[in-house]
Formats: C-alpha cells, structure tokens, sequence
C-alpha cells in the first residue's frame, strides 16, 4: 500500500494521512517536513534538497502514506502511488478546518504562534481555486486528471469518485 493524500490546506490531509498509516503500521511523509527549513516559517529548503528527502524516503519504504500540497512533489510521487486521494471539500470547508486545526508543534513552537498565522492561511487558502501555482486547485486537478492508476476524490457534496486502471470483471449473466 503506497497512498499519496493531497488537496488545499485545511482538506482533511493530515487527519486522513494519520488514520490510514496508523491504521495499517506503514511509515507517513508530511511534506511540510521536508519542504520549510526546521524551526523557520515558510522559508523553504533547497528544491534539490526537497527532492532529495523525498527520493529517500520513496527508496527507503515499500509501503507508505504521503500527504501534501506541493503539486511537484505529488506530481513526482505519483507514479509510485497504488492510490491517488484528492480531496477537494470545498473552501468553507478548508477554511472551517484551519479554524478548528490543533496545535502543530512540529511547525510551531506555541499554539499562539500558530494562532497568530492563521489569518495568513486562510487567505492564501482563499486563493486556492484562482491560483495558478504548483500549489492550486489547477494543478491538483491537473495531477488528478493525468493519473492513470487508482485514484478517488472526496468533494465538497461529500461524494467520492474512485477510478481504477483494471476496472473489475463484469459478472457473467445467466
């Protein structure tokens, strides 16, 4: 099981990255961890450091949950997926999940730090279906789209279309 979770901040990505590599005792990649310099916000590293960290980690475990925003990386990760999982609940959505998120102590040394960004995220999480960056909805539909292995997203009307590359056999009529 090799599982790529992606979509706009506030999606649900970590909260579904965390259940299934729990739930099935696989190792799990935030890209926040390798992309942003450690103990520094939003500077981000090298890009062929990035790519580097990601590499390894691909390398290094035969089953995995990664989970992220970064259309380049998910793009990159992709063709070694066995799912695909976007999830695109829709802005009220992301935006209701920023305000309820917990405290990140991996990102921020206090929940009032935290707090204090939040007004920025929600704006760039605003934006999100109007950008064109690696980071938008444009270039996680795109991704979506041009996969062509398995692959489900979850929407905003709560409904979930999943799409194999075999689809199973039709049942044989009597």
């Amino acid at each position: 099981m090799r599982v790529l979770v992606f979509g706009n901040a506030g999606s649900g990505k970590t909260t579904r990255a965390v259940a299934l590599a729990s739930e099935h005792r696989i190792p799990r990649l935030d890209l926040d961890t390798i992309v942003w310099r450690p103990g520094q916000i939003a500077v981000q590293r090298p890009r062929e450091d990035i790519r580097a960290s990601l590499d390894e980690f691909l390398a290094a475990h035969t089953a995995w949950v990664i989970e992220g925003c970064y259309g380049e990386l998910v793009e990159a990760a992709a063709s070694h997926c066995t799912e695909l999982v976007f999830l695109n609940p829709g802005l009220e959505a992301c935006l209701d999940n920023n305000r309820r998120r917990p405290w990140e102590p991996q990102k921020y040394s206090s929940l009032e730090e935290q707090n204090a960004m939040l007004d920025n995220l929600q704006e760039w999480v605003t934006t999100y279906y109007i950008r064109d960056d690696q980071w938008s909805y444009q270039v996680h539909r795109r991704i979506f789209e041009a996969h062509s292995g398995t692959k489900v997203e979850h929407d905003s009307e709560h409904r979930s279309t999943k799409l194999a590359l075999f689809p199973p056999p039709m049942e044989k009529s009597e």
